[in-house]
């Protein structure tokens, strides 16, 4: 049971654009990357349509737009040049370490990155001690957000009924994904326009310091 009886038994924090302030570097690089394969988008239109899906998505979806596969190297390019972003730009998102400090509750990681992206995130920005043994990546599983697999095999991996518990997510498709779930997701608008999250059943929020007092 939780803490003081509180609804939630664990909160699962995505990684990109909630624990890490990593979208900006992500969508800049992903978005020079497509410009150079001929699929012009700007990293603001990489933000609205890629946000919180796996690369392996974005590959799919380009692919059928151009009517050609990408080179070969895509993934491989993408990650050395965000691996190299992260290493010298990456920041936790603010108040972000204040905030799991003051949650009682268990929590954990669950992200459509690769396990490798969210270890150096987390690493790089000084979180990783804190998840240590709960990090799960879409790479766990068969089908990426917005299917529920990733949060149904964290609550199975963790022992803990789904109904009970939370997802801070910032992107539409995560927010889907724990919906999806049976979970209650908590919509993080720090990015992504607030419109685009009102179907998170926990609601809304804007800044890191409100998270702890929505989980009570």
């Amino acid at each position: 049971m939780s803490p003081g009886g509180a609804r939630f038994d664990l909160v699962i924090f995505d990684n990109d654009g909630v624990l890490v302030d990593s979208e900006p570097h992500a969508n800049r690089i992903l978005s020079e990357i497509l410009v150079a394969a001929g699929c012009p988008m700007t990293r603001e239109e990489c933000v609205a349509e890629f946000l919180g899906t796996s690369l392996a998505t974005v590959r799919q979806r380009v692919e059928a737009r151009l009517g050609r596969a990408l080179p070969l190297d895509f993934e491989s390019e993408y990650h050395a040049r965000l691996f190299e972003a992260f290493a010298t730009e990456l920041t936790a998102i603010p108040g972000v370490a204040d905030a799991l400090d003051r949650i009682a509750l268990p929590t954990c990681v669950a992200s459509s990155g690769t396990h490798e992206r969210i270890r150096l995130a987390l690493t790089v920005t000084g979180l990783f001690a804190r998840f240590v043994g709960r990090i799960f990546s879409a790479q766990d599983v068969n089908r990426g957000k917005p299917a529920p697999d990733l949060f149904l095999h964290v609550a199975r991996s963790l022992g803990v009924e789904p109904t009970r518990c939370a997802v801070i997510e910032d992107s539409p498709l995560g927010v889907e994904a724990a919906n999806a779930a049976g979970m209650t997701a908590f919509g993080f608008a720090a990015m992504t326009p607030p419109d685009r999250l009102r179907h998170a059943t926990g609601g809304v929020f804007r800044s890191m310091p409100e998270l702890p007092a929505l989980l009570v």
